[in-house]
């Protein structure tokens, strides 16, 4: 196929289609595809609720169009596929989204086209789980009829100078002719280059083991602060003096939620499962990770015991829901296991932050958010989120002016001055 002859379709208008839809769209048709009717309206109205993409780059992506409607994809002949692919309750991997988009697809699928998966999973998930798919929907042969490649997403939400056309894209193709394609297809929009991996099940693999190795070292970081608790020294202290060496690690501990961190590893685990070996250490350092929601409710309610602060009936703020700072992402955030932990102990919790959907956080956790924090009223402040309202020059919440008098703040993520009143994780 010739770049000149492409005619683009990517599926899936979230945190990372809709940045790459923009970047494509600047230079080439696109149309971008998503099921969600309101998420279409919003973009077709230059309304981005992921805050990922402003309104300018919008306006500026003149070759890209929207729909709801699969029939409007029938004439394109690339297929970027950038769904979700979450873990179910029992943290084994959902193709569900990856699997009725496939499906989809498959039903427009024409002799010729190409299938470029983006989604996060484990080696060998674009050939095994979703090719079968594709030719059932299409009644086409892979690698005859139609072709397929990977090249996995690396989008970081929130971030506003890596966006996506400033990180290197790993690219691949099930067939050298078409991973040569793949890769010159990003290598139009990606400034800083590409890589072009042997097969396809590099490509996953390298994707995979990026947020795995991410959590090991978190993981390492969290179980380091819960030593140096017990040692009675400050971790943030420890990490600052073993950062001189110019290899040491720039760690720190705290809450892993998201779409990635907090799921990818557990794509590897089942496919390691699968071939008979049991991953100790990823498994080992997710399940630290995922206790230090209740564990962060633990120290705070000990630091009011500490403090005298009778906890049954005692208010406390939480501030920050979304899984990092200066971002709306509320996915797979572990704040809510510390205000599930919190809402046990009789206490009255209030939860505010100011990038979140209160509608989202209501409808996906049931948190009602609190429009300002009130003067004077609280006994502890939990800084979960290190938003810019909250820590930093553009701080707009008097953290003193909040608490009521005797009371503390439990700061997660280290930013701010250790003192009598604000303790560290």
């Amino acid at each position: 196929m010739e770049l000149s002859n492409t005619r683009l379709a990517v599926v899936g208008l979230g945190y990372v289609g809709l940045p790459l839809a923009v970047a494509f769209g600047r230079s080439m048709p696109v149309v971008g595809f998503d099921i969600s009717s309101s998420r279409i309206n919003e973009l077709r109205e230059g309304v981005d609720r992921t805050l990922e993409v402003s309104a300018d780059d919008l306006a500026q992506a003149g070759s890209l169009t929207y729909t709801d409607q699969l029939q409007e994809l029938a004439d394109c002949n690339v297929y970027v596929i950038t769904v979700p692919t979450p873990i179910d309750a029992a943290r084994r991997p959902d193709f569900d989204p990856l699997l009725k988009s496939s499906a989809a697809i498959g039903s427009v699928l024409k002799k010729g086209d190409v299938v470029i998966y983006e989604s996060t999973v484990y080696p060998g998930v674009t050939e095994e789980v979703c090719v079968p798919v594709l030719e059932q929907a299409s009644g086409l042969r892979f690698n005859e009829d139609f072709f397929c490649g990977y090249s996995p997403e690396r989008i970081n939400p929130g971030d506003k100078e890596r966006t996506v056309t400033k990180i290197v894209k790993v690219t691949s193709g099930s067939t050298p002719e078409i991973a040569d394609y793949v890769d010159a297809l990003y290598r139009k929009i990606i400034t800083v280059g590409t890589h072009k991996a042997s097969s396809i099940r590099v490509a996953e693999a390298a994707k995979v083991i990026e947020n795995t190795q991410r959590d090991v070292n978190i993981a390492l970081m969290n179980e380091l602060a819960v030593i140096f608790h017990r040692v009675g020294i400050d971790t943030h202290e420890v990490l600052a003096a073993a950062g001189t060496k110019w290899n040491f690690m720039p760690f720190v501990p705290g809450l892993v939620g998201g779409h990635c961190i907090g799921v990818d590893p557990y794509y590897l685990a089942h496919k390691a499962a699968m071939l008979g070996y049991n991953p100790e250490l990823i498994l080992s350092a997710r399940r630290i990770n995922d206790d230090m929601g209740p564990y962060v409710a633990d120290r705070l309610m000990r630091l009011m015991a500490r403090a005298r602060l009778n906890i049954v009936g005692s208010r406390i703020l939480v501030l920050g829901l979304a899984f990092k700072e200066n971002c709306p992402d509320v996915r797979n955030t572990k704040v809510v296991d510390v205000i599930a932990q919190l809402k046990d102990t009789n206490a009255e919790i209030d939860v505010h932050d100011p990038w979140v959907d209160p509608d989202e956080a209501r409808l996906e956790y049931g948190v009602t958010l609190a429009p300002a924090p009130e003067q004077g009223a609280y006994d502890a402040v939990l800084l979960a989120v290190a938003h810019k309202q909250f820590v930093g020059d553009e701080a707009t919440v008097d953290l003193d002016g909040i608490l009521k008098p005797g009371g503390i703040i439990f700061d997660v993520k280290g930013c701010l001055p250790r003192n009598e009143r604000t303790f560290r994780l």
